[in-house]
Protein backbone atom coordinates (compact mmCIF):
# COMPACT_ATOMS: atom_id res chain seq x y z
CA UNK A 1 0.00 0.00 0.00
CA UNK A 2 2.73 2.58 1.15
CA UNK A 3 4.64 1.44 -2.10
CA UNK A 4 1.54 2.73 -4.47
CA UNK A 5 1.08 5.73 -2.63
CA UNK A 6 4.50 6.58 -2.97
CA UNK A 7 4.13 5.66 -6.75
CA UNK A 8 0.83 8.46 -6.69
CA UNK A 9 3.10 10.81 -5.11
CA UNK A 10 5.79 10.35 -8.24
CA UNK A 11 3.25 10.46 -10.68
CA UNK A 12 1.79 14.05 -9.26
CA UNK A 13 4.93 15.18 -9.33
CA UNK A 14 6.19 13.91 -12.80
CA UNK A 15 3.01 15.76 -13.84
CA UNK A 16 4.00 19.52 -12.33
CA UNK A 17 7.60 19.35 -13.51
CA UNK A 18 6.05 18.31 -16.86
CA UNK A 19 3.68 21.36 -16.54
CA UNK A 20 6.99 23.42 -15.56
CA UNK A 21 8.68 22.60 -18.66
CA UNK A 22 6.32 22.81 -20.72
CA UNK A 23 6.53 26.82 -19.59
CA UNK A 24 10.16 26.92 -19.40
CA UNK A 25 11.37 25.47 -22.67
CA UNK A 26 8.00 26.56 -24.55
CA UNK A 27 9.76 29.76 -25.43
CA UNK A 28 12.90 29.36 -27.16
CA UNK A 29 11.54 29.69 -30.77
CA UNK A 30 10.11 32.83 -30.29
CA UNK A 31 13.34 35.09 -30.47
CA UNK A 32 13.80 36.17 -34.36
CA UNK A 33 17.22 35.46 -35.93
CA UNK A 34 18.92 38.43 -37.85
CA UNK A 35 20.96 37.32 -40.50
CA UNK A 36 23.40 39.46 -42.61
CA UNK A 37 23.00 39.99 -46.44
CA UNK A 38 26.85 40.82 -46.97
CA UNK A 39 28.22 38.04 -45.59
CA UNK A 40 27.83 34.41 -46.92
CA UNK A 41 26.12 31.35 -44.92
CA UNK A 42 27.23 28.11 -44.71
CA UNK A 43 24.95 25.54 -43.77
CA UNK A 44 26.52 21.70 -43.75
CA UNK A 45 29.17 22.31 -46.73
CA UNK A 46 26.23 24.63 -48.44
CA UNK A 47 26.91 28.17 -49.28
CA UNK A 48 24.39 30.41 -49.56
CA UNK A 49 24.28 34.19 -50.09
CA UNK A 50 21.48 36.68 -49.84
CA UNK A 51 22.71 39.48 -51.64
CA UNK A 52 20.24 40.20 -54.69
CA UNK A 53 23.31 40.48 -57.32
CA UNK A 54 26.54 38.97 -57.91
CA UNK A 55 28.31 36.15 -56.60
CA UNK A 56 30.07 35.44 -53.26
CA UNK A 57 32.93 32.99 -52.70
CA UNK A 58 34.62 31.97 -49.44
CA UNK A 59 37.06 34.28 -47.93
CA UNK A 60 38.36 32.18 -44.78
CA UNK A 61 41.67 30.89 -44.67
CA UNK A 62 40.54 27.52 -46.45
CA UNK A 63 40.12 26.69 -49.96
CA UNK A 64 37.28 24.71 -50.20
CA UNK A 65 35.72 23.48 -52.89
CA UNK A 66 31.61 24.74 -51.29
CA UNK A 67 28.63 24.56 -53.47
CA UNK A 68 27.43 28.58 -54.13
CA UNK A 69 23.97 28.36 -54.31
CA UNK A 70 21.10 29.92 -53.79
CA UNK A 71 18.80 32.84 -52.09
CA UNK A 72 16.93 32.77 -48.32
CA UNK A 73 14.35 30.31 -49.95
CA UNK A 74 16.80 27.91 -50.74
CA UNK A 75 18.64 28.53 -47.38
CA UNK A 76 15.58 28.18 -45.57
CA UNK A 77 14.00 25.07 -47.45
CA UNK A 78 17.77 23.41 -46.87
CA UNK A 79 17.80 23.99 -42.77
CA UNK A 80 14.23 23.53 -42.56
CA UNK A 81 14.45 20.30 -43.86
CA UNK A 82 17.55 18.75 -41.53
CA UNK A 83 15.77 16.54 -38.49
CA UNK A 84 15.15 18.33 -35.39
CA UNK A 85 15.04 16.50 -31.75
CA UNK A 86 14.26 18.26 -28.81
CA UNK A 87 12.72 17.64 -25.26
CA UNK A 88 9.59 14.94 -25.73
CA UNK A 89 6.90 14.39 -22.72
CA UNK A 90 4.56 11.85 -22.08
CA UNK A 91 6.55 9.19 -24.41
CA UNK A 92 6.77 6.03 -22.82
CA UNK A 93 8.38 5.43 -19.08
CA UNK A 94 11.57 4.93 -19.35
CA UNK A 95 13.07 1.66 -18.24
CA UNK A 96 14.10 1.43 -14.36
CA UNK A 97 13.09 5.17 -13.81
CA UNK A 98 9.43 7.28 -13.55
CA UNK A 99 10.39 9.60 -15.91
CA UNK A 100 8.29 10.01 -19.01
CA UNK A 101 10.21 13.43 -20.09
CA UNK A 102 13.63 14.17 -20.51
CA UNK A 103 13.50 17.70 -20.35
CA UNK A 104 16.20 19.56 -18.44
CA UNK A 105 18.49 16.88 -18.72
CA UNK A 106 18.51 15.31 -22.38
CA UNK A 107 19.81 17.70 -24.34
CA UNK A 108 22.77 16.46 -25.60
CA UNK A 109 21.70 12.96 -26.35
CA UNK A 110 18.86 15.03 -28.54
CA UNK A 111 22.06 17.07 -30.15
CA UNK A 112 23.66 13.55 -30.98
CA UNK A 113 20.54 12.19 -32.25
CA UNK A 114 20.89 14.95 -34.74
CA UNK A 115 24.03 14.56 -35.80
CA UNK A 116 23.30 10.94 -36.19
CA UNK A 117 20.20 11.90 -38.09
CA UNK A 118 21.83 14.10 -40.83
CA UNK A 119 24.60 11.25 -41.29
CA UNK A 120 21.84 9.04 -42.38
CA UNK A 121 20.37 11.84 -44.23
CA UNK A 122 23.38 11.54 -46.06
CA UNK A 123 23.76 8.21 -46.39
CA UNK A 124 20.51 7.48 -47.89
CA UNK A 125 18.92 10.42 -49.21
CA UNK A 126 22.65 12.62 -50.06
CA UNK A 127 23.11 16.21 -49.61
CA UNK A 128 21.15 17.51 -52.47
CA UNK A 129 18.05 16.71 -50.95
CA UNK A 130 14.98 18.77 -49.27
CA UNK A 131 11.89 18.72 -47.67
CA UNK A 132 9.49 19.20 -50.30
CA UNK A 133 6.99 20.36 -47.93
CA UNK A 134 9.55 22.18 -46.00
CA UNK A 135 8.61 25.78 -46.81
CA UNK A 136 5.06 25.20 -46.05
CA UNK A 137 6.74 25.63 -42.66
CA UNK A 138 7.24 29.20 -41.35
CA UNK A 139 8.09 31.35 -38.12
CA UNK A 140 4.16 31.80 -37.63
CA UNK A 141 4.64 28.10 -36.73
CA UNK A 142 6.19 28.70 -33.03
CA UNK A 143 3.47 31.31 -32.52
CA UNK A 144 0.31 28.25 -32.75
CA UNK A 145 3.25 25.72 -30.81
CA UNK A 146 3.39 28.78 -28.39
CA UNK A 147 0.07 28.85 -27.56
CA UNK A 148 -0.47 25.55 -28.12
CA UNK A 149 1.91 24.92 -25.19
CA UNK A 150 0.26 27.43 -22.83
CA UNK A 151 -2.91 25.40 -23.51
CA UNK A 152 -1.09 22.31 -22.55
CA UNK A 153 0.39 24.00 -19.51
CA UNK A 154 -2.98 24.39 -18.20
CA UNK A 155 -4.44 21.32 -18.74
CA UNK A 156 -1.12 19.54 -17.31
CA UNK A 157 -2.21 21.43 -14.34
CA UNK A 158 -5.36 20.91 -13.66
CA UNK A 159 -4.79 16.88 -14.90
CA UNK A 160 -2.29 17.23 -11.81
CA UNK A 161 -4.79 18.70 -9.19
CA UNK A 162 -8.07 15.77 -10.55
CA UNK A 163 -4.99 12.92 -10.93
CA UNK A 164 -6.67 12.72 -14.57
CA UNK A 165 -4.00 10.50 -16.52
CA UNK A 166 -4.46 12.22 -19.72
CA UNK A 167 -4.81 15.98 -20.15
CA UNK A 168 -7.25 17.07 -22.67
CA UNK A 169 -5.22 19.53 -24.87
CA UNK A 170 -6.94 20.33 -27.95
CA UNK A 171 -5.15 18.23 -31.03
CA UNK A 172 -3.45 21.37 -34.02
CA UNK A 173 -4.56 21.18 -37.05
CA UNK A 174 -2.42 18.53 -39.07
CA UNK A 175 -1.85 18.43 -42.72
CA UNK A 176 -1.51 16.50 -45.04
CA UNK A 177 1.11 15.84 -47.70
CA UNK A 178 0.24 16.80 -51.20
CA UNK A 179 2.07 13.35 -52.67
CA UNK A 180 -0.24 12.37 -55.75
CA UNK A 181 2.13 14.34 -57.63
CA UNK A 182 5.45 12.60 -56.80
CA UNK A 183 7.61 10.52 -58.87
CA UNK A 184 9.25 7.09 -58.04
CA UNK A 185 12.18 8.66 -56.98
CA UNK A 186 10.36 11.26 -54.23
CA UNK A 187 8.16 8.21 -52.81
CA UNK A 188 11.53 6.45 -52.06
CA UNK A 189 13.38 9.68 -50.70
CA UNK A 190 9.89 10.43 -48.58
CA UNK A 191 9.92 6.45 -46.73
CA UNK A 192 13.45 6.86 -46.30
CA UNK A 193 12.67 10.30 -44.75
CA UNK A 194 9.89 8.97 -42.27
CA UNK A 195 12.00 5.92 -41.91
CA UNK A 196 15.10 7.50 -40.46
CA UNK A 197 13.00 9.59 -38.25
CA UNK A 198 11.61 6.60 -37.26
CA UNK A 199 14.88 5.42 -35.87
CA UNK A 200 15.15 8.23 -33.58
CA UNK A 201 11.40 7.46 -32.48
CA UNK A 202 11.18 8.04 -28.23
CA UNK A 203 9.98 4.39 -27.96
CA UNK A 204 11.98 1.65 -26.53
CA UNK A 205 11.74 -0.45 -29.56
CA UNK A 206 13.54 2.15 -31.93
CA UNK A 207 16.83 2.23 -32.20
CA UNK A 208 18.16 5.18 -31.30
CA UNK A 209 15.95 6.57 -29.52
CA UNK A 210 16.28 8.11 -26.44
CA UNK A 211 15.27 4.64 -24.48
CA UNK A 212 18.14 3.02 -26.19
CA UNK A 213 20.47 5.44 -25.88
CA UNK A 214 19.83 5.52 -21.81
CA UNK A 215 20.38 1.75 -22.25
CA UNK A 216 23.62 2.09 -23.57
CA UNK A 217 24.79 4.70 -21.43
CA UNK A 218 24.07 2.58 -18.53
CA UNK A 219 27.09 0.35 -19.13
CA UNK A 220 29.06 3.65 -18.93
CA UNK A 221 27.78 4.53 -15.15
CA UNK A 222 24.92 7.19 -16.88
CA UNK A 223 21.07 6.91 -15.85
CA UNK A 224 18.64 8.71 -16.91
CA UNK A 225 18.40 12.01 -15.59
CA UNK A 226 21.98 12.10 -15.89
CA UNK A 227 23.97 14.75 -17.97
CA UNK A 228 25.81 13.51 -20.54
CA UNK A 229 28.45 15.03 -22.69
CA UNK A 230 29.26 15.31 -25.81
CA UNK A 231 32.09 12.37 -25.41
CA UNK A 232 30.09 9.94 -23.79
CA UNK A 233 27.43 10.63 -26.27
CA UNK A 234 29.70 9.80 -29.66
CA UNK A 235 30.50 6.26 -27.46
CA UNK A 236 26.73 5.72 -26.98
CA UNK A 237 25.95 6.36 -30.73
CA UNK A 238 28.71 4.14 -31.51
CA UNK A 239 27.23 1.57 -29.69
CA UNK A 240 23.62 1.83 -30.56
CA UNK A 241 24.74 1.47 -34.59
CA UNK A 242 26.68 -1.55 -33.93
CA UNK A 243 23.35 -3.03 -32.01
CA UNK A 244 21.32 -1.98 -34.31
CA UNK A 245 19.33 -4.98 -36.33
CA UNK A 246 17.96 -2.77 -39.14
CA UNK A 247 19.14 -4.52 -42.29
CA UNK A 248 19.26 -1.31 -43.71
CA UNK A 249 21.56 0.39 -41.45
CA UNK A 250 24.18 -2.50 -42.12
CA UNK A 251 25.58 -0.76 -44.32
CA UNK A 252 26.74 2.13 -41.95
CA UNK A 253 29.31 2.21 -38.98
CA UNK A 254 30.45 4.89 -36.07
CA UNK A 255 33.91 5.10 -35.59
CA UNK A 256 35.40 6.96 -32.57
CA UNK A 257 38.56 9.06 -32.33
CA UNK A 258 40.24 7.85 -29.16
CA UNK A 259 42.46 10.75 -27.17
CA UNK A 260 42.00 13.20 -30.09
CA UNK A 261 43.63 10.48 -32.27
CA UNK A 262 41.78 9.05 -35.92
CA UNK A 263 43.64 6.07 -36.96
CA UNK A 264 43.18 5.29 -40.58
CA UNK A 265 43.40 1.10 -40.23
CA UNK A 266 40.80 1.10 -37.56
CA UNK A 267 38.65 3.13 -39.31
CA UNK A 268 38.90 1.47 -42.80
CA UNK A 269 38.87 -1.86 -41.20
CA UNK A 270 35.46 -1.24 -40.06
CA UNK A 271 34.32 0.13 -43.36
CA UNK A 272 35.26 -3.22 -44.69
CA UNK A 273 34.20 -5.72 -42.12
CA UNK A 274 31.29 -6.22 -44.86
CA UNK A 275 34.06 -7.72 -47.00
CA UNK A 276 34.63 -10.54 -44.61
CA UNK A 277 31.22 -11.77 -44.49
CA UNK A 278 30.42 -12.14 -48.38
CA UNK A 279 28.91 -9.06 -48.50
CA UNK A 280 29.28 -6.77 -51.99
CA UNK A 281 31.07 -3.14 -51.14
CA UNK A 282 32.40 -1.12 -48.12
CA UNK A 283 30.23 -0.37 -45.57
CA UNK A 284 30.19 4.10 -45.38
CA UNK A 285 31.48 5.25 -41.63
CA UNK A 286 30.61 8.53 -39.46
CA UNK A 287 33.84 9.58 -37.80
CA UNK A 288 33.59 11.05 -34.30
CA UNK A 289 36.11 12.90 -32.93
CA UNK A 290 35.57 14.62 -29.78
CA UNK A 291 37.67 17.68 -28.50
CA UNK A 292 38.28 20.29 -26.49
CA UNK A 293 38.59 24.27 -27.90
CA UNK A 294 40.81 25.61 -25.26
CA UNK A 295 40.73 25.23 -21.26
CA UNK A 296 38.01 26.63 -19.68
CA UNK A 297 37.09 28.56 -22.28
CA UNK A 298 36.90 28.49 -26.21
CA UNK A 299 40.28 29.39 -27.70
CA UNK A 300 39.48 31.73 -30.95
CA UNK A 301 41.98 30.76 -32.88
CA UNK A 302 39.77 27.37 -33.18
CA UNK A 303 37.26 29.98 -35.15
CA UNK A 304 38.55 29.29 -38.63
CA UNK A 305 38.79 25.44 -38.18
CA UNK A 306 35.46 24.70 -37.09
CA UNK A 307 34.54 27.19 -40.09
CA UNK A 308 36.40 24.99 -41.95
CA UNK A 309 35.02 21.56 -40.89
CA UNK A 310 31.14 23.14 -41.18
CA UNK A 311 32.03 23.78 -44.53
CA UNK A 312 33.03 20.49 -45.44
CA UNK A 313 30.14 18.81 -47.89
CA UNK A 314 30.99 15.75 -45.73
CA UNK A 315 30.41 17.20 -42.52
CA UNK A 316 27.65 16.04 -40.10
CA UNK A 317 27.53 18.78 -37.59
CA UNK A 318 29.40 19.86 -34.19
CA UNK A 319 27.37 18.10 -30.61
CA UNK A 320 28.64 20.89 -29.03
CA UNK A 321 26.50 24.21 -26.84
CA UNK A 322 27.63 27.17 -24.14
CA UNK A 323 28.33 26.39 -20.45
CA UNK A 324 24.98 24.79 -19.19
CA UNK A 325 23.26 24.38 -22.30
CA UNK A 326 23.82 21.66 -25.71
CA UNK A 327 23.17 22.33 -28.85
CA UNK A 328 23.88 20.97 -32.54
CA UNK A 329 26.18 23.41 -34.83
CA UNK A 330 25.19 23.31 -38.20
CA UNK A 331 26.84 26.24 -39.60
CA UNK A 332 27.80 29.44 -39.29
CA UNK A 333 27.97 33.34 -40.87
CA UNK A 334 30.63 35.41 -39.98
CA UNK A 335 31.94 34.39 -36.50
CA UNK A 336 28.46 33.43 -35.39
CA UNK A 337 27.95 29.90 -35.20
CA UNK A 338 24.13 28.42 -36.50
CA UNK A 339 22.22 25.84 -34.33
CA UNK A 340 19.40 23.56 -33.72
CA UNK A 341 18.36 23.98 -30.57
CA UNK A 342 16.86 20.95 -28.51
CA UNK A 343 15.35 23.00 -25.84
CA UNK A 344 11.97 22.55 -27.05
CA UNK A 345 9.29 20.50 -25.03
CA UNK A 346 7.09 18.60 -27.33
CA UNK A 347 4.54 16.01 -27.14
CA UNK A 348 5.07 12.41 -28.01
CA UNK A 349 5.03 11.75 -31.16
CA UNK A 350 3.99 7.69 -32.04
CA UNK A 351 6.11 7.21 -35.19
CA UNK A 352 5.01 3.56 -35.46
CA UNK A 353 1.71 4.85 -36.80
CA UNK A 354 1.28 5.61 -40.72
CA UNK A 355 1.71 8.85 -41.98
CA UNK A 356 2.31 10.30 -38.45
CA UNK A 357 2.64 14.04 -38.39
CA UNK A 358 6.43 15.43 -39.62
CA UNK A 359 6.48 19.02 -38.81
CA UNK A 360 7.38 18.83 -35.00
CA UNK A 361 10.60 16.91 -36.37
CA UNK A 362 12.04 19.99 -39.05
CA UNK A 363 12.66 23.37 -36.75
CA UNK A 364 11.13 26.30 -38.88
CA UNK A 365 13.93 28.90 -38.25
CA UNK A 366 17.99 28.98 -37.26
CA UNK A 367 19.51 30.40 -34.31
CA UNK A 368 22.59 32.24 -33.69
CA UNK A 369 25.38 32.24 -31.41
CA UNK A 370 28.42 34.09 -31.12
CA UNK A 371 31.62 31.47 -31.61
CA UNK A 372 33.48 33.09 -27.90
CA UNK A 373 30.23 31.78 -26.37
CA UNK A 374 30.77 28.35 -27.64
CA UNK A 375 31.59 25.64 -24.79
CA UNK A 376 34.99 24.51 -25.40
CA UNK A 377 34.07 20.66 -24.93
CA UNK A 378 32.13 19.28 -28.53
CA UNK A 379 32.60 16.27 -30.39
CA UNK A 380 33.01 17.15 -34.18
CA UNK A 381 31.21 14.52 -37.23
CA UNK A 382 31.83 13.67 -40.47
CA UNK A 383 30.82 11.32 -43.05
CA UNK A 384 32.44 9.31 -45.53
CA UNK A 385 30.75 7.12 -47.93
CA UNK A 386 33.88 4.67 -49.23
CA UNK A 387 37.07 4.20 -48.39
CA UNK A 388 38.30 6.10 -50.76
CA UNK A 389 35.95 9.38 -49.48
CA UNK A 390 37.80 8.89 -46.04
CA UNK A 391 41.31 9.18 -47.37
CA UNK A 392 40.43 12.18 -48.97
CA UNK A 393 38.89 13.52 -46.19
CA UNK A 394 41.44 12.87 -43.59
CA UNK A 395 44.09 14.28 -46.19
CA UNK A 396 41.55 17.84 -46.48
CA UNK A 397 41.14 18.00 -42.65
CA UNK A 398 44.51 17.19 -41.65
CA UNK A 399 45.83 20.16 -44.30
CA UNK A 400 43.18 22.13 -42.54
CA UNK A 401 44.65 21.16 -38.79
CA UNK A 402 48.01 21.99 -40.24
CA UNK A 403 47.12 25.47 -41.20
CA UNK A 404 45.16 26.04 -38.07
CA UNK A 405 47.55 25.43 -35.40
CA UNK A 406 49.65 27.97 -33.88
CA UNK A 407 50.82 25.58 -31.25
CA UNK A 408 53.35 22.32 -31.58
CA UNK A 409 50.28 20.46 -31.42
CA UNK A 410 46.68 20.53 -33.52
CA UNK A 411 43.49 19.70 -31.97
CA UNK A 412 43.26 16.16 -33.27
CA UNK A 413 45.19 13.78 -35.81
CA UNK A 414 45.25 11.00 -38.53
CA UNK A 415 47.76 8.33 -37.55
CA UNK A 416 48.18 5.42 -40.17
CA UNK A 417 48.02 2.10 -38.82
CA UNK A 418 46.12 0.54 -35.80
CA UNK A 419 45.44 1.89 -32.49
CA UNK A 420 47.03 -1.12 -31.43
CA UNK A 421 50.40 -0.59 -32.95
CA UNK A 422 50.34 2.08 -31.08
CA UNK A 423 49.88 0.49 -27.34
CA UNK A 424 46.54 1.57 -27.24
CA UNK A 425 43.71 -1.38 -26.43
CA UNK A 426 40.79 -1.19 -28.75
CA UNK A 427 37.45 -3.06 -28.87
CA UNK A 428 37.31 -6.18 -31.48
CA UNK A 429 35.44 -4.90 -34.90
CA UNK A 430 32.53 -7.68 -33.65
CA UNK A 431 32.24 -7.42 -30.10
CA UNK A 432 29.94 -10.28 -28.71
CA UNK A 433 29.92 -8.91 -25.29
CA UNK A 434 27.14 -6.23 -25.15
CA UNK A 435 28.69 -4.38 -23.21
CA UNK A 436 31.43 -1.14 -23.08
CA UNK A 437 34.81 -2.86 -22.48
CA UNK A 438 37.11 -2.15 -19.43
CA UNK A 439 39.10 0.48 -21.31
CA UNK A 440 36.06 2.47 -22.83
CA UNK A 441 34.43 2.52 -18.92
CA UNK A 442 37.33 3.97 -17.83
CA UNK A 443 37.49 6.11 -20.84
CA UNK A 444 34.26 7.23 -20.70
CA UNK A 445 34.51 7.98 -16.82
CA UNK A 446 37.24 9.86 -17.70
CA UNK A 447 35.32 12.17 -20.31
CA UNK A 448 32.38 12.40 -18.16
CA UNK A 449 33.91 14.48 -15.61
CA UNK A 450 35.84 16.46 -17.92
CA UNK A 451 32.60 17.76 -19.95
CA UNK A 452 30.52 20.58 -19.07
CA UNK A 453 27.77 20.00 -17.00
CA UNK A 454 23.87 20.12 -19.24
CA UNK A 455 20.43 20.88 -17.76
Amino acid sequence: MEATGTDEVEKIKSKFMSAWHNMKYSWVLKTKTYFSRSSPVFLLGKCYHFKTEGEYRALHSFQINTEISGNVEEFRKDFISRIWLTYREEFPQIKGSALTTDCGWGCTLRTGQMLLAQGLMLHFLGRAWVWPEALEMDSSDSESWTSSTVRKLTASLEASLTAERDPKVPAPPRRRPATSDWDGNEMRNELYHRKIISWFGDSPLAAFGLHQLIEFGKKSGKMAGDWYGPAVVAHILRKAVEEARDPELQGVTVYVAQDCTVYSSDVIDRQRSWMGSGKAGTKAVIVLVPVRLGGERTNTDYLEFVKGILSLEYCVGIIGGKPRQSYYFAGFQDDSLIYMDPHYCQSFVDVSIKDFPLESFHCPSPKKMSFKKMDPSCTIGFYCRTVQDFEKASEEISKMLKSSSKEKYPLFTFVKGHSSDYDFSTSPLHEENYHFSEDEKKRLKRFSTEDFVLL
